[in-house]
C-alpha cells in the first residue's frame, strides 16, 4: 500500500467523519478505504479512529498525528506549485477573509480582474470582523488592518494607511474649521464604541512626537461606515482612515481638516499561517494586491 496514499486517505476521512464518503469521493468501494485505514494503523502501532455504525472520530493519537499529517501534505502542495506556477498558474480554491468595510470596497471589486489573471483559479472572499484562526480554520490569508505583532503568523504589507479628520461643509461652515488640535475639544466628534467603552483619544502627530487627544461628542457608534455617514450627513468630525474617505474628500462631499497633524495608521497586511512554504495561489494574489493597491495606495 502506496504510504501517501494512506496518508491523504486518512486526513479525508478525517475531515468528512466517513469512510463511504471519502469512497465515494475517490470512486472505491468503502472497503477498501477502511483496508487502507487498517494498514496505516497496523504500520504505526496506534489506533486513530474510534468506529461505530453512525460515525469514525479521532482518538487522541489520531488528532495528533492529523496535524502533522496536514501539515506535511499542505507543504508538498506548496512545492509543487512553487515549480509549476511558471508553466501552467495556480489552480484550486483560495479563501480570503477580510475586514467587512474594507472588504467590500477594496477587495471584492478587484476579484474579477485577479480570476481573469488566474483562471484556473476559485476564489472565496468572506467579510467579517471576526478575527479568524488562520492556523486551525480552512482560510488562506486573512486581510487585516492593524499594528501586527504576532510571532505565529507570517504577514506582508500590502499598503500603508494614515487616519484623518474630516467632516462635511455643512458642519465645517457651521462650527468652524479646526486649526490646531486643542480645537477638537470644541467640536462634536463622532466616536468609536467598543465592547471595552469609548474609543474618544484620537492620536496625531506634532513637530515628529505622537500626540493623543481626548475628544467628546453625542454620537458613538461601534460601526466605522456609520460614523462616515454621520459625518456625511453634517453631524461632526470623524476621524477615519484614508481608505475609507478619500473618495468622499475628492468628491467635496468631506473635508479633511488638521492635515499637517496626521499620523501613520495600522498599516494594511495580507496575513498567512507560518509555513515553509507559501502556495502559489496566495503568493499571487498578494502580489496582484500590491499591484493593484500601488505605491501610494490609489485611495490617497
Amino acid at each position: 500500500m502506496d504510504k501517501f496514499k494512506e496518508l491523504t486517505t486518512f486526513v479525508d476521512v478525517a475531515s468528512r467523519g466517513s469512510f463511504s464518503s471519502t469512497a465515494r469521493s475517490e470512486g472505491v468501494t468503502p472497503a477498501m478505504v477502511g483496508r487502507r485505514i487498517d494498514q496505516l494503523e497496523e504500520r504505526l502501532g496506534v489506533k486513530l479512529f474510534k468506529r461505530s455504525t453512525r460515525k469514525v472520530t479521532l482518538t487522541p493519537e489520531g488528532t495528533a498525528f492529523l496535524d502533522d499529517c496536514q501539515r506535511i501534505l499542505n507543504e508538498l502542495r506548496a512545492a509543487e506549485e512553487q515549480l509549476t506556477v511558471g508553466t501552467k498558474g495556480a489552480t484550486g480554491r483560495l479563501i480570503v477573509t477580510a475586514p467587512t468595510a474594507f472588504g467590500r470596497r477594496h477587495i471584492a471589486p478587484h476579484l474579477p480582474a485577479f480570476i481573469a489573471e488566474n483562471p484556473d483559479l476559485t476564489v472565496t472572499l468572506h467579510l467579517s470582523e471576526r478575527l479568524v484562526d488562520l492556523k486551525n480554520e480552512r482560510v488562506d490569508l486573512a486581510i487585516r488592518i492593524a499594528d501586527l505583532k504576532s510571532v505565529d503568523l507570517h504577514a506582508a504589507k500590502l499598503a500603508r494607511n494614515h487616519r484623518l479628520v474630516c467632516g462635511a461643509p455643512s458642519y465645517i461652515k457651521r462650527a468652524g474649521k479646526p486649526k490646531a488640535l486643542e480645537d477638537l475639544t470644541r467640536h462634536n466628534c463622532l466616536v468609536t464604541s467598543t465592547e471595552d467603552g469609548l474609543s474618544d483619544h484620537w492620536n496625531f502627530a506634532e513637530k515628529g512626537k505622537p500626540v493623543s487627544v481626548k475628544v467628546g461628542g453625542n454620537l458613538h457608534c461601534n460601526d466605522g461606515e456609520v460614523l462616515t455617514r454621520w459625518a456625511l450627513a453634517g453631524h461632526g468630525l470623524a476621524w477615519r482612515s484614508a481608505w475609507e474617505v478619500s473618495e468622499e474628500i475628492k468628491k467635496g462631499r468631506l473635508v479633511s481638516v488638521l492635515d499637517e497633524y496626521s499620523s501613520p495608521g495600522n498599516n494594511i497586511y495580507a496575513v498567512y499561517a507560518e509555513r515553509r512554504f507559501l502556495p502559489a495561489k496566495v503568493r499571487l494574489f498578494i502580489d496582484f494586491l500590491k499591484r493593484t493597491f500601488g505605491d501610494p495606495p490609489y485611495w490617497e
